[in-house]
């Protein structure tokens, strides 16, 4: 029940801070909701300031689906292990047609996890094409081990089309 509790505190600090997140991005003017990525996090070790993860993501809009692969890179407090974790996002763009690729690149912000058995985490980035993009969380991170981590989140992004 504790970790349960500590998982939405963690979920919901990372919630209000992705406020932050998307007011930057949208400083440079109006955003819609292009569709929505879906990345697997491999499994691995949190490496106590940090870790890295490979991810294969897939975007999906509707009219088309997108494969890329990268990393998900944590700074900061990192602890124990996860089997793996299946992560969701909205796309946030300046145009409703994001060009094929357009989410490669870059992204940084906000991330918290908290897994004991099963656990709960979220994640709201910036980047892309010219830092235009903001990935926003749709459903809070689902992954199985032990394992805490509260920092500074990274994901790069390569297309596999």
């Amino acid at each position: 029940m504790k970790s349960l509790m500590l998982c939405a505190i963690l979920a919901g600090s990372l919630g209000a801070g992705s406020l932050g997140v998307a007011t930057q991005a949208s400083a440079a003017g109006p955003r819609v909701k292009v569709g929505t990525l879906t990345c697997q996090e491999a499994h691995g070790w949190g490496l106590i300031l940090g870790s890295s993860r490979h991810v294969e993501c897939i975007f999906s809009n509707g009219d088309r689906v997108e494969h890329y692969e990268g990393s998900m890179n944590k700074l900061g407090v990192d602890v124990g292990y996860k089997s793996g974790a299946r992560i969701m996002w909205t796309v946030i763009a300046p145009s409703d047609h994001p060009s094929d690729g357009a989410l490669a690149g870059h992204y940084a912000g906000g991330t918290a996890s908290a897994t004991v058995g099963i656990g709960l985490g979220a994640h709201a980035l910036v980047g892309g094409f010219e830092r235009s993009i903001a990935l926003q969380p749709l459903s809070v991170e689902g992954n199985e081990g032990l394992d805490v981590a509260a920092g500074i989140g990274e994901l790069t992004l390569h297309s596999d089309t």
